[in-house]
């Protein structure tokens, strides 16, 4: 397998980061449950298969990168045989001592070559420099590819947020300590 390096992003780079195909197949879901009782509300989340696989496009427009990169703390890219493949955004200050990871994606020809997870630990390290505590990472419920990526980094499950995408789909948070 080649070499994955991964540096800080630069202008040149904003037009090969637009073009990724953001979509995703899913064939699983964590399916949110609520049980409302007169005192209490339990919430849970289980995985269930979807009786036939389905396509997800991305939650944010990508588009909009172009004009918005420079608003974000950090964007870092992953970088394979002198060709970009994917990228991490970052950003700071979304709660106090946390890098918040708000998008993740590489090229759908690479993907599963741990090049996801090179840009996690990337984007660790990178907190860590930003006296960061905390790392969160957010995703769709269909996106059990990053669910897994994130169980498997040492991600706990932290909350979600009912609505949160512009789709008004449900954001899921997976966080963890840093240092």
């Amino acid at each position: 397998m080649p070499e994955i390096q991964i540096r800080p992003a630069i202008a040149s780079d904003i037009p090969v980061l637009t073009a990724i195909d953001h979509h995703y197949t899913a064939e699983f879901v964590w399916q949110m449950e609520i049980q409302s009782e007169e005192k209490q509300v339990n919430v849970s989340f289980r995985e269930i298969r979807l009786p036939r696989s389905v396509r997800v496009d991305y939650p944010r427009p990508v588009d909009r990168l172009k004009d918005e990169w420079t608003n974000r703390s950090g964007i870092l890219v992953a970088v394979m045989e002198e060709a970009v493949v994917g990228y991490v955004s970052l950003m700071l200050n979304i709660a106090p001592l946390t890098t918040w990871i708000t998008d993740l994606a590489v090229m759908r020809r690479v993907r599963r070559q741990g090049i996801g997870s090179a840009l996690v630990l990337a984007a660790q390290e990178w907190g860590e420099q930003h006296a960061s505590r905390r790392l969160v990472l957010e995703m769709q419920p269909k996106n059990i590819a990053c669910i897994r990526l994130a169980q498997k980094l040492g991600f706990d499950f932290c909350g979600y947020n009912d609505r949160y995408y512009a789709n008004h789909d449900i954001g899921l948070f997976f966080a963890r300590s840093l240092r």
